[in-house]
């Protein structure tokens, strides 16, 4: 079996190389933009290509049993997916297993949501094999957002069902290396409980030993502050609109995908902040 992985370079998609790269039957190919950023990972092929330009696709296509389908976060996403979709039809790809955003729908409260159902229903309709992910809010767009003895964040009091990316990783792993059983599945997937920022802050101080208190911020007093981070304008304004969203109980619930697909649990978000306590509060030095 050959799979090919796209945004090969993100959060998602480095992480589900690295749990596909032990595999010795299957053949993995990762498609870049740029090969000098290339993952460095064993019985990896590295292809360059570019998702805004189909003619760039059809060498890392070619002979494709699987396609990951990641397309970053714009405006531009269908875009990119309908290259990748068409590009994959062309190719006789047998089955694309698309990363799609939670609450994907023409009714989503952002503008990413009802872009990706636009793509989520493309691909349905494309006539090859598919399964869709839709992965709730990653834990790991927390990480730095302790600074001193303080959570911040922009999501309110709502409560949510985040989602460790390594399990998003090891439920596309699985869904990838046997498509058959998951074809024309959607999965939603979440960690184990929804819980508010407060509610994080106090499993923070169980990790630190120390009270962490939760102080919130307006979602709209983080558009500068998204721009700093170097996020282009709409994406801030779209980060916005899901902290609005989530503050509003948007993301209260949690399924039960990731323990039907890997047969354990997902992790909670004491075990990724115990993973990860350093990158949660940079520049603490107890």
């Amino acid at each position: 079996m050959t799979i090919l992985i796209t945004g090969a370079n993100g959060g998602v998609s480095s992480a589900l190389l690295s749990s596909l790269s032990g595999l010795t039957d299957t053949n993995l190919r990762a498609l870049v933009r740029d090969k000098a950023k290339a993952p460095t990972l064993p019985n990896v092929e590295t292809y360059v290509g570019d998702l805004d330009e189909p003619s760039s696709l059809v060498g890392a296509f070619a002979g494709v049993d699987v396609l990951w389908l990641l397309t970053a976060m714009g405006p531009a996403a269908p875009h990119a997916s309908m290259n990748a979709v068409t590009a994959a039809r062309n190719a006789g790809v047998g089955h694309v297993v698309r990363m799609s955003a939670v609450g994907a729908g023409y009714d989503a409260p952002t503008r990413n949501g009802r872009l990706h159902a636009l793509s989520d229903a493309e691909l349905q309709s494309s006539g090859i094999n598919w399964t869709i992910l839709r992965p709730h809010f990653f834990m790991q767009n927390l990480l730095g957002a302790v600074n001193g003895n303080t959570l911040f964040s922009h999501l309110g009091n709502g409560r949510l069902g985040m989602i460790d990316v390594r399990d998003i990783a090891d439920s596309a792993a699985e869904v990838l290396t046997a498509p058959t059983a998951h074809a024309g599945q959607i999965y939603t997937l979440t960690g184990p409980e929804s819980i508010s920022m407060t509610q994080a802050s106090e499993i923070l101080s169980d990790v630190y030993g120390a009270a962490i208190g939760y102080q919130p911020v307006d979602p709209y007093d983080m558009y500068e502050t998204f721009l700093s981070f170097g996020m282009s304008p709409w994406d801030s304004a779209v980060s916005v609109e899901y902290g609005i969203a989530y503050g509003r109980d948007w993301g209260d619930f949690t399924t039960t995908a990731v323990r039907e697909l890997l047969g354990r649990e997902p992790r909670t978000f004491g075990q990724f902040a115990a993973d990860h306590a350093v990158a949660m509060r940079p520049g603490d030095d107890s």
